[in-house]
Formats: structure tokens, C-alpha cells, sequence
């Protein structure tokens, strides 16, 4: 498994030659006075032209760059084109381009690692391996075998070396993200780190198929009463870190078109058991399959769904299902003020957020889209969209938030494929109202008294302790407190000049004054004749007095 890093890079670069490479096929594609400015100019290996790539879009020549570095960046692309809250919707849309464009690995190299991992040849584990790979993506290929008990089993298996290629990328992509927010402070905006954060922890899970493996045994347990969702089971005998043995689903995958010969009775029984699945994982679960596109389902006998691919999931807790139930109400009857609110209460708290700003800026995205035909709009789309405004307010949404808007949009896709006026928000209002109902049962009811209960004892029990700390640091003698007021620098700034302005006029009134007696006790009333320091205290009474009144 790729090691933890944090937001720090921890090791040093130890592949000079890759960041080399990568950072030239940045300033080639464009981001050459970029790189510049941020002090990594000496890594680019050859000298590149000002004029490079005139004509593209910024997202464009990104894209391409991402397309020239291989498997690691065209991931890392495929990622953030689902995250609008991270990067803006015109580079989400760019990315969407991207395709693996991954080379078949020899089965001679694939053979190694099954034998490394297996301890064993192969025929101790399989009667038969076609050594044909059925699929083919950045990270593993897949195979089609029979075990020696005489089980058909769909093999995945780890490209070789994969994992210490995305290591060496991901160290280097750190290292860019790290010295662009210390040298170009205009793009902290964009939180390069967090979005290599957000990769590394993508990339960190799909690189372990025990992982998958848990996952998958978690999926049976929930549906082990739903006749119609058919989980392969997986073979824990033979499952390691790089290889995971599954049972072979015998049907037919979404993504074929011959479905579309299917009689309207049997795509609505698929569509009501996909959806009815989803929504399950969503609701009851707190545990959804991430990526729920056509190839990942099956059609098989009597009108039931198969699932595969069980490496990104999402897991919801109490408080985010109940939210994601009042979003899908509030955006049904167009309540954009809820929509506000439920987006800000599941966030860390924000001084910028305002739930009237935001609710504006939501309505002004998704009410033109309400009266059309409902091919016509895509509710997951709109969600997913809703999240980069969220995002200006300074709002930090969850990232299961992000993954569940994301399958929306594809499993709208993929009842539109059974079902041209496919509507998802009606299937997920059903779903809601159920819980909803639910949430006043006698069941959860205990339960959510019972939450309620522990928090508050735990607050009652720590609250002496907190109280007790304050006190302390309030009465000690190092202790400053600070407190801001808004504009007070300029009230300052106004009460310093008011004290000036006394203090002239103090002046003033005493040298004024004093020339007077001076001039009284002198007995002249020449003006000529005066005596000099009586002059002098007047001419300096004028001028203080003009000064004064000109500021």
C-alpha cells in the first residue's frame, strides 16, 4: 500500500530524472512561465518557446499534458473531472476527455506476480488461466480462469511495478503542489496540496485489493436478503494485496446495446432493482458502491443485477444521510434556502458563508432547468455543478457528499440507457419519504435519544474539566487577551487626530494668551513698539491656527 504522507512531502525526490521529464512536458504544453516563477526553471531539461501551444485553453493544454505523462496523471484527471469542488467546471469538463490509454502487459509478467503472491505455480491454484486479459486498466488486468476445483473465477491482477510508478509520481506531484503554494500564492486558491491529498487517498485504496476484498464481504452482508442484486463472491483463499479471485458473473454487462432489445417490462425490473440496490447502499446502508457505471453491471437471469468492481465506495453516516434526504426533498419542491442550509450544516463551520447569498446563487443555477422534459435534465449533473458555488462560499462539503452527487449522475445515465424519460429524482424521493417516515419510529427514536444522551453526559462530565482550564489560563499572569473589533484601527486613527487637534488648540490658547499680558504689562499699546517675545507668541498663535484649520 502507498505510505501515508499527509500534506507534507516526506521523503526527497529520489527519481530527478521523472520530475525532469514532467516538469518539460508542463513548460511544453504551456506552463513554462509558470514553473519559471516558482523556481523549478532548472529542472526543465531543454529550452522551450515562449509561443508553446498558442491558441489552446489553459484546460486544454493541462489535459494534454496529463494525456503525455501516462496512467498516474490521466488518473489523477479522471478524478478531479468528478470534483467541481475542487477545480473549476471548465477544467472538470476538459477531463472528462481523458481515456486510459494504458499498453496490455505480457502475461509472461503477469504470470510472475500471481507465482510471487501464490508461493506456487499456477496449476496448483487453476485447472485452466486464459492468458488473454478480458480488460485492461492503469492499475491491473483482468483474466478469466477456472479454479482447480472446477470454479469459472474472473482473475485481477496488479501490473507489475504499478505501484512504485504512482509512488515516485505521487512524491514528485507533492513536491510541484508544495513549492507552487510557496511561490505562487495566487494559486493557494486552488489548494494544490489538497487536491494531491485527495489523489493520493484515491490511488492509496484501489493499489490494495484486500481492501476491495473487505469491502465486497461487507456488500454480501447487506444484500444477503435481496433476491433480485446478485455480489460475486471472492475467493479469501487466494485474495492478496495484487490479486483478487472473484466468481464469474454469467450475464450480459449494461454497457452492450443488445439490452435495448429487452421488452419495457424486464429494463423497468432492472431499472427498479438498480435503483432499489442503490438507494439500499444510500439509506439503509451508509455503504455505497462508488462507480456504479454500465460495464460495473450485469444483467443476469430472472431480472437480477450483478455488481463488480468494489474499489471506491462510499460510507455515510447518520447526519449526511439525513441531509442528502432533506436536499433531494428541498430540491423537488425548489426550496433553495434549504438546499443553503442543509450544504453549510454539513460543513465545518464558515465566516463566509451566507445562506441567502448561496440560496441565490443555487436558485439562479437550477431553476431554469425545472419545467423541461426530464431527458432534457440531468439532476445528478446539477447537484455535482451545485457544489463548485458551494465551494466560493468558502464551504468545505465531505468528499462522500462528492462521491454520492457523482453516482447519481451515472446511474441517471445508465437508467436513461433502459429508459429514455428516466427520472432519478422521483425513484430517490420514494426512497426518502421511507426514511423519513422511518425516522419516527419507536427504533430510531431510541436510538437518536440514546445518541443525544451520550453527548450530553459526555459534555457534562468534560465541561469541569474545560471550565477549570479556562480559568487557569485566564489567570495567569502570561495571559493576553485579545480582543477584535472591526474597524477599530480607523477609530483609532480618528481619536489620535481628535487629541491632536486639542492639543494645537491648548497651544494656541496659551501662546494667544500669553502675548496679550506680556503686551498688557508692558504698557505699549504700539503695535510697532510691542515687545518682540509678545510678536513672536502671536505670529506662532496664527500659524498654528492656520495649520490646524488647513487639516
Amino acid at each position: 500500500m502507498l505510505e501515508q504522507k499527509g500534506n507534507l512531502l516526506i521523503h526527497p525526490i529520489k527519481n530527478v530524472s521523472r520530475l525532469k521529464t514532467i516538469l518539460t512536458v508542463f513548460a511544453k504544453n504551456g506552463f513554462s512561465h509558470l514553473l519559471q516563477k516558482a523556481g523549478l526553471g532548472r529542472y526543465i531539461i531543454t529550452k522551450i518557446s515562449s509561443k508553446a501551444k498558442q491558441g489552446l485553453s489553459t484546460e486544454e493544454q493541462l489535459r494534454m499534458s496529463f494525456e503525455e505523462l501516462g496512467p498516474t496523471f490521466i488518473k489523477m484527471g479522471q478524478v478531479l473531472a468528478t470534483r467541481p469542488d475542487l477545480i473549476p467546471i471548465s477544467f472538470c469538463n476538459e477531463f472528462k476527455k481523458l481515456h486510459d490509454q494504458t499498453q496490455t502487459v505480457s502475461f509472461k509478467d503477469i504470470q510472475k506476480v500471481l507465482q510471487s503472491e501464490f508461493e506456487q505455480d499456477l496449476e496448483a491454484v487453476f485447472s485452466d488461466f486464459n492468458d488473454d486479459p478480458i480488460g485492461s486498466a492503469s492499475i491491473a488486468q483482468v483474466y478469466e480462469a477456472t479454479l482447480i476445483t472446477g470454479e469459472p473465477v474472473v482473475v485481477k491482477v496488479q501490473k507489475p511495478g504499478i505501484e512504485s510508478v504512482i509512488k515516485e509520481d505521487l512524491d514528485i506531484l507533492y513536491f510541484i503542489a508544495k513549492t507552487l503554494e510557496t511561490y505562487l500564492p495566487e494559486l493557494s486558491v486552488y489548494n494544490p496540496v489538497g487536491i494531491v491529498d485527495e489523489f493520493f487517498k484515491t490511488m492509496q485504496l484501489e493499489t490494495d485489493f484486500i481492501v476491495e476484498a473487505n469491502n465486497i464481504e461487507r456488500f454480501q452482508k447487506n444484500f444477503k436478503d435481496v433476491k433480485n442484486i446478485k455480489i460475486p463472491k471472492y475467493y479469501k483463499k487466494y485474495t492478496t494485496k495484487k490479486v483478487l479471485i472473484l466468481e464469474k458473473l454469467n450475464g450480459t454487462p449494461l454497457s452492450q446495446s443488445g439490452l435495448l432489445n429487452l421488452s419495457e417490462q424486464d429494463r423497468e425490473a432492472l431499472i427498479r432493482a438498480g435503483i432499489y440496490g442503490y438507494f439500499k447502499m444510500v439509506f439503509h446502508d451508509g455503504f455505497f458502491h462508488g462507480d456504479m457505471h454500465p460495464g460495473n453491471l450485469f444483467a443476469l437471469e430472472n431480472n437480477c443485477l450483478g455488481l463488480i468492481d468494489f474499489g471506491v465506495v462510499g460510507r455515510l453516516n447518520h447526519k449526511t444521510r439525513s441531509s442528502i434526504t432533506n436536499m433531494l426533498i428541498a430540491l423537488a419542491h425548489e426550496d433553495y434556502e434549504r438546499l443553503a442550509l442543509e450544504y453549510i450544516e454539513l460543513a465545518p463551520y464558515s465566516e463566509t458563508a451566507s445562506i441567502d447569498k448561496l440560496s441565490r446563487q443555487l436558485r439562479d443555477l437550477i431553476a431554469p432547468y425545472f419545467g423541461l422534459s426530464l431527458d432534457q435534465v440531468n439532476t445528478g449533473r446539477l447537484l455535482l455543478n451545485s457544489t463548485s458555488i458551494v465551494a466560493k462560499h468558502g464551504i468545505t462539503l465531505p468528499a462522500e457528499l462528492i462521491l454520492f452527487f457523482k453516482s447519481i449522475v451515472t446511474i441517471e445515465s445508465l437508467g436513461r440507457m433502459l429508459k429514455k424519460d428516466f427520472d432519478v429524482l422521483s425513484y430517490a424521493l420514494e426512497f426518502s419519504q421511507d426514511i423519513l417516515s422511518k425516522k419516527y419510529e419507536p427504533e430510531s427514536m431510541v436510538r437518536e435519544f440514546t445518541e443525544f444522551s451520550r453527548d450530553s453526559s459526555r459534555l457534562l462530565q468534560q465541561l469541569p474539566v474545560h471550565i477549570k482550564n479556562l480559568l487557569r489560563k485566564w489567570n495567569s499572569p502570561k495571559h493576553v487577551h485579545r480582543i477584535h473589533i472591526e474597524q477599530l484601527e480607523e477609530y483609532s486613527k480618528t481619536q489620535a487626530s481628535g487629541f491632536k487637534s486639542i492639543a494645537y488648540s491648548i497651544i494656541i490658547g496659551f501662546s494667544f494668551l500669553s502675548a496679550s499680558i506680556l503686551q498688557i504689562f508692558s504698557k505699549q499699546q504700539d503695535i510697532l513698539s510691542m515687545p518682540w517675545t509678545s510678536f513672536f507668541l502671536y505670529m506662532l498663535s496664527l500659524i498654528l491656527l492656520a495649520f490646524t484649520v488647513i487639516r
